[in-house]
């Protein structure tokens, strides 16, 4: 009974150690002011403008790499309105598309609407970074579910920027994406 009761104390401590790592010094404890200082200024209008190009890997559950994809990202913007048109080639083949309707505040808060997006993303950007919270529905296909989603955008200083999001259900993470997104006209060299 003892030996239950320290194997039960033992998993409770883990699942607790795991929940304070997770929100307090892991991917999901950043906040938009850790990076208010931080240069070159990220602006959305300006850096997600015009056509662009994306090359990233989604992580599944266990770590691995479940797919690799790459994105033709179109963006308009009319003050302080946007929109992003998405299209995504996987190595599988497959395609996705999404539209982004984008709306920044003079504060630089974001809000982001898009079909497979349940109600409103919400973000903000601020010093060098974006960070954007949205609830992702996964394709039927795929299972339909809806996935809590964290976006962080850095801006690096040549101007590419680099995506991380986490895709979380009852609070665990179920995928992770890397990203890079750049102009389309920026000239990739070629492997040696």
């Amino acid at each position: 009974m003892d030996g239950l009761i320290f194997a039960l104390l033992g998993a409770v401590l883990i699942m607790a150690f795991g929940w304070t790592r997770s929100r307090y010094a892991d991917f999901l404890a950043q906040s938009p002011e850790d990076y208010a200082t931080g240069g070159p200024q990220f602006d959305v209008r300006r850096h997600l403008n015009g056509p662009l190009i994306c090359e990233g890997v989604i992580f599944g559950p266990m770590g691995r790499v479940s797919s690799r994809f790459v994105g033709e990202f179109d963006c308009r913007w009319e003050g302080n309105t946007g929109t992003m048109d998405e299209v995504f080639t996987y190595c599988d083949g497959s395609q996705q598309t999404r539209a982004w309707s984008l709306t920044i505040g003079n504060d630089g808060k974001i809000l982001a609407r898009a079909d497979d997006v349940e109600g409103d993303g919400t973000g903000q950007q601020t010093g060098s970074s974006v960070q954007l919270k949205y609830k992702f529905r996964l394709p039927e296909a795929s299972g339909g579910h809806v996935l809590d989603t964290v976006d962080w955008m850095y801006l690096a200083p040549n101007g590419t920027i680099v995506n991380r999001s986490q895709f979380r259900k009852y609070g665990i993470k179920v995928a992770e994406l890397v990203a890079t997104m750049r102009p389309a006209n920026t000239e990739m060299k070629e492997a040696a």
